[in-house]
Order: C-alpha cells, then structure tokens, then sequence
C-alpha cells in the first residue's frame, strides 16, 4: 500500500518561515519524481514545486520562486519544502505527490499518488 504523508504545517504569521516534510512508503520512492502542489480555499489545486529522482533538476511556480525551496532525501524516502518569507496568499492545504518518471512533472495527471495534505495557515 502506497502512503504519502505530510507533515509540518502550522498557522504562522506573515514573513515566518515553515518547513513541510513528506514520508513515501511502498513506493521505491528514488525512483519517483516527487512534486508539492496546494489548495486554497476556493481555488483549484495549483503546481507548487517538483523535484527529479536524484534532486538534479527542480522546478518552481514563479508565485513560490525565490522564497520555496523543495529537496529531498532518498535514504529516508522524504521530499522536503521550505517555506520563507511566507504571505497570506500561501495559505492551503499543501499536498504532496509522487510521480514514476525521471523528468520534472508540473501537471496533476502526472502524479500516481497524492498525500492528504497539510494545513498551513499565515496570518498577516
């Protein structure tokens, strides 16, 4: 059974900093392009950041680009996003997402598995 599961999201004020982590399991996960995407209260899902099997390649929405950073480490099959700078238009519920390929993936429908996501809240 394959299980994505994020962690790390809080309520922080505008400018903090968060770092959200993701735990794959069942997956072999360096195998996977892994991504963060995000929802906000009645928006659509949107891209976040993506990252190669190896970390060689990232990839970033401009909204994010700059401030996000994502990494990963595949000794402990965890995808990481650190989160500075943070505004009131970065509150959603942050998912993560595992993708079998060796390219960046930005769109949803290149994603297999999906976590149930992380709440992160940034009061200004």
């Amino acid at each position: 059974q394959v299980q994505l599961i994020e962690s790390g999201g809080g309520l922080v004020q505008a400018g903090d900093s968060l770092r959200l982590s993701c735990v794959a399991s069942g997956i072999s996960f360096s195998r996977y392009t892994m991504g963060w995407f995000r929802q906000a209260p009645g928006k659509d899902r949107e891209f976040v950041a993506t990252i190669t099997w190896a970390g060689g390649t990232t990839y970033y929405a401009d909204s994010v680009e700059g401030r996000f950073t994502i990494s990963r480490d595949n000794a402990k099959n965890t995808v990481y996003l650190q989160m500075n700078s943070l505004n009131s238009e970065d509150t959603a519920v942050y998912y993560c997402a595992a993708g079998d390929g060796t390219v960046i993936y930005i769109g949803e429908s290149e994603y297999e598995y999906w976590g149930q996501g992380t709440q992160v809240t940034v009061s200004s």
